[in-house]
């Protein structure tokens, strides 16, 4: 494993309300902010927006670069959380995004990413304020395609297969890096064919997302795959359901799994890290990066 935090070249991505992502150095921390009563690790935490807005704010005070709100949960089915997460009418997922959304925006100068899968969400979320989209079925609604590309925002394109309430079942992968990898890259042709920006684009392997626990070790230790893209990578492995099936911890206890994954990501040059324990992701990439720097510093 390397010693140091490698990232792709540096680069800055405009979002569409005028503020950058910039990526250099150690990976950005992306906090997870659910707006839901599903969710698989923190389910009905932060369903009074009052209490979500708090949240937000001790997050960014804790050292996030981004914040990542998703108001309808994506908990995959067909494994150990059965049919997985409900589906959520728009209306509904607005109710729940926007009051959040836009107290948010008024407070904060980090990015906002929303967490969905819908164009009219999306739409609504970016003319509140929102900079970025994160969508697991990258894009594999038509209008959240159009959205993203007029409106010029950064998406990040996540890999799956199947519908989400059964994804979890029958996982079937005769070469693993290789479908994954061409599974992407066909994810980022589409959105390019759609008129999105190549230079806006991010990808994220999908961990937990139709793949068993091997499988997504598998491809956190083959990361460096995902650089033959050319654009930068997002790994969200944060509390995920492989770190239980090998340490037998509840979702709530899984911190010491979720940065060990997060420092392999880091060594293999991922750009950004979505998580769910803030403070603790900073301080571990803040000690890692000053004990890289310090043969440097010395000299």
């Amino acid at each position: 494993m390397p010693s140091t935090i490698t990232t792709p070249a540096p680069r800055t991505i405009s979002c569409s309300g005028g503020r950058e992502i910039v990526l250099a150095g150690k990976p950005l921390v992306m906090g997870v902010l659910n707006l839901t009563p599903d969710s698989f690790s923190d389910g009905g935490l932060w369903l009074d927006p009052e209490r979500a807005v708090e949240r937000g704010l001790q997050m960014v005070g804790s050292g996030a670069d981004l914040l990542d709100l998703g108001a309808e949960s994506t908990r995959p089915g067909g494994g150990i959380y059965g049919g997985g997460a409900a589906h959520v009418p728009v209306e509904e997922e607005l109710r729940r995004l926007l009051p959040v959304l836009e107290r948010l925006r008024g407070e904060v100068e980090v990015p906002i990413s929303v967490d969905t899968r819908k164009g009219e969400v999306a739409s609504a979320a970016l003319a509140a304020g929102a900079d970025l989209v994160n969508d697991i079925s990258a894009l594999s609604d038509p209008e959240l395609a159009r959205v993203v590309a007029e409106s010029g925002c950064p998406v990040v394109l996540m890999h799956s297969r199947g519908e989400l309430a059964e994804m979890q079942r029958a996982i079937h992968f005769d070469d693993l890096l290789a479908e994954v990898v061409g599974e992407l890259g066909s994810a980022v042709e589409r959105a390019v064919g759609a008129r999105v920006s190549r230079r806006q684009i991010f990808v994220d392997p999908g961990i937990g997302f139709g793949k068993t626990p091997l499988q997504n070790l598998l491809l956190l230790r083959h990361l460096d795959a995902l650089h033959t893209l050319g654009c930068p990578v997002l790994v969200g492995a944060s509390r995920k359901s492989f770190i239980g099936h090998l340490t037998g911890a509840p979702a709530d206890d899984r911190l010491g799994g979720s940065l060990a994954a997060i420092g392999w990501a880091a060594a293999h040059g991922a750009a950004m890290v979505r998580v769910h324990d803030v403070a603790a992701t900073r301080q571990f990439l803040d000690v890692w990066e000053a004990i890289d720097r310090a043969k440097e510093d010395h000299e």
